[in-house]
């Protein structure tokens, strides 16, 4: 029974952590391929992707209120399965605020940014992929580390967008536009972050 239960929980992360990945797709390929006019119609397609997290997310929280057996604290399974879905979330609002503030045209530096956010999401899955291991892993903290890395430049990268926008562009509905876009590009990175340190303060407390 312990092992089924276990199953279902690391099954459920993995789904969320997949979830942020598809979107994190979906949102770079709609800003590297940037057609304003299907923002609408790309919108619903990542609105859909937010809503199967959220199914996957009910799922574990549902279960976890009858569970007897879990494979580590219940509080730091929902925190977990609340932080995974804070990803999906987040990408979801970065491409809500190009659509509502009508961007028309993608900065590079966004681009730039967009493919951390991909890059962070792919090593957060594989960090949530080893999470079944955790009592024995020898790469899972090393994981957490490079995706901290990863959020650190995408740090620096967001501080010379900044810098850029409000020292070059003279357009001030732009200029507002933008800034909500690249603080949400950033926090994509920091949500990653913030799983990888739950993660890792799961390893800890249960070594």
């Amino acid at each position: 029974m312990a092992r089924k239960n276990d199953s279902f929980y690391f099954d459920g992360f993995k789904q969320s952590a997949d979830y942020a990945c598809q979107a994190a797709h979906l949102l770079s390929e709609v800003m590297h391929h940037y057609e304003p006019d299907r923002l609408l119609e790309r919108f619903d397609e990542m609105h859909r992707i937010e809503q199967a997290a959220d199914e996957v997310r009910h799922g574990m929280m549902d279960e976890l209120v009858t569970a007897f057996i879990t494979p580590f604290d219940r509080d730091d399974i929902a925190r977990l399965s609340s932080v995974l879905d804070d990803v999906t979330d987040r990408i979801e609002g970065a491409l809500h605020r190009m659509y509502y503030d009508n961007v028309l045209e993608i900065r590079p530096d966004a681009l730039d940014l967009v493919d951390m956010v991909e890059r962070s999401c792919g090593k957060m899955a594989e960090l949530i992929g080893e999470l079944p291991r955790f009592k024995r892993s020898k790469t899972l903290r090393e994981q957490v580390f490079f995706i901290n890395k990863i959020e650190q430049d995408a740090d620096r990268l967001f501080v010379e967008a900044m810098r850029r926008l409000h020292t070059t562009c003279t357009d001030p509905l732009r200029v507002l536009a933008w800034h909500e876009v690249y603080v949400h590009l950033e926090l994509c990175t920091d949500d990653c972050e913030h799983v990888a340190d739950v993660v890792d303060n799961i390893v800890m407390e249960n070594s």
